[in-house]
């Protein structure tokens, strides 16, 4: 550890005193996997769910135990508040989410969300005061859903979920996101209506399991993300012609379903040649009338594109429109986009991701610089003041499914350097820099 760097951030503050206790961690983490859908695979516990509910009320119980004020707002997030000596500063902020994919894993989200809880119960410990109010937030519904609306939660507290968005309704059933969160006890005018003002916080910091495998290939400790990958979502729907299928020669078909392969294929080719990290993914397929005897005559495909490049997704996204568009039209097939997700890259605020840096530096831990091609709650706290994000090593690059898993060493250097940062965020003026 550097002694130097240590008293530049914390000052008079022990380093070490800022370790989390990694068996009560532990312990919380199976504690809340055990909440779970149990009809389901894997760890669900999807937004709007009964697991779910049981899930926040459990986090709100565990809020309260270390000592803060535990409440929902009216976006809908569990939030919990460490009071410090001056209430009238920029509050900092910290946190992630608890729900999760279907059939998703037990640590996406739920490492920030405990991490957070864990660096207020050290602090109340140490008898340490901030300066300004610690926020630890459980965010609303975070992860892709059937409402095709993600981060509904921070979206709503900056100021980004939009009255269209409550109007999105869920494929199977037509049931709108804004009557799903009724049925959940959420107020959609409070949604809408209380959005934090533009620069409102100090800093907002959170610690998430990276969700892919740079971290363990490199055998760094500590990832400082440097950008939020921008998101790009498609429904792409093919009309061509039904004919049966053992009699209409191959060269006279409007296969609506092989037009819709070839556009599978321009998703994947175009990502292929992005010149930073760009990725792309087709996760749903419909034909229909759905028989091996008869020429599919309608196809739908739900797609994205990610990238931290913001000049390449906007033009693969016009790319893409134009190269399927023009491949089905050799097939006599008629096609319609429909973009889904428009969003932008967000980088992380440069003094931030400085003061993460020094932060694990302070504390003897290995780090490198890392773009997250996941979407995070964090993209849309950028707009309310400087945001940075802390990653740990994910085994295998695991996630999204049962096998997710991030070791507990690892666990602990995370939240050590999020509490680190934390304290040496509330010590800091903008720009918030060691020195």
């Amino acid at each position: 550890m550097s002694a130097d760097t240590a008293d530049a951030l914390l000052g008079a503050v022990d380093p070490s005193s800022l370790r989390p206790d990694q068996q009560r961690v532990l312990a919380d983490l199976t504690e809340l996997a055990g909440l779970v859908e149990s009809a389901e695979p894997g760890f669900s516990r999807r937004v709007f769910s009964d697991a779910y509910r049981a899930g926040r009320e459990w986090v709100r119980d565990r809020m309260r135990a270390a000592g803060l004020e535990a409440h929902i707002d009216p976006a809908g997030n569990v939030v919990g508040v460490l009071r410090g000596a001056n209430s009238a500063l920029k509050p900092l902020m910290t946190g992630s989410h608890t729900d999760t994919v279907h059939a998703g894993g037990r640590y996406d989200g739920i490492v920030g969300v405990l991490g957070g809880i864990e660096v207020a119960r050290r602090l109340r410990e140490e008898g340490i005061t901030l300066a300004r109010d610690l926020y630890v937030v459980d965010f609303l519904g975070e992860e892709a859903n059937s409402f095709g609306v993600s981060c509904i939660g921070s979206r709503s507290i900056a100021g980004l979920l939009l009255p269209e968005h409550l109007e999105r309704t869920n494929g199977d059933s037509a049931l709108r996101l804004g009557d799903a969160m009724t049925g959940f006890g959420l107020d959609t005018g409070g949604a809408l209506g209380q959005a934090w003002a533009p620069g409102s916080l100090h800093a907002y910091l959170e610690l998430h399991i990276e969700q892919g495998p740079q971290l363990e290939r490199s055998g760094k400790q500590i990832g400082v993300v440097t950008a939020i990958a921008g998101i790009e979502r498609l429904m792409a729907a093919f009309s061509g012609r039904a004919d049966h299928a053992g009699t209409m020669p191959m060269q006279g078909r409007q296969d609506a379903l092989i037009a819709a392969a070839e556009a599978i294929l321009t998703i994947e080719r175009e990502a292929c040649g992005a010149p930073i990290h760009g990725v792309s993914t087709t996760g749903r397929i419909e034909s229909s009338p759905g028989s091996f005897n008869i020429v599919p005559d309608e196809a739908r495909i739900w797609a994205e594109m990610r990238s931290v490049d913001a000049s390449w997704l906007h033009g693969a996204k016009r790319r893409v429109a134009e190269d399927i568009a023009a491949g089905a039209a050799l097939r006599g097939v008629e096609t319609a986009i429909e973009w889904l997700n428009d969003q932008d890259p967000v980088a992380a605020d440069p003094d931030v991701q400085r003061l993460l840096g020094d932060a694990a530096d302070a504390l003897g831990y290995t780090w490198e610089a890392v773009p997250s091609g996941a979407g995070h709650d964090a993209a849309h706290l950028a707009h309310l003041g400087p945001m940075g994000m802390i990653f740990v090593p994910s085994v295998g690059g695991r996630s999204h499914v049962p096998e997710e898993f991030t070791e507990a060493d690892d666990i602990t250097v995370g939240i050590h350097v999020l509490a680190t940062a934390l304290v040496a965020a509330d010590r800091s003026e903008r720009p918030l820099v060691a020195s």
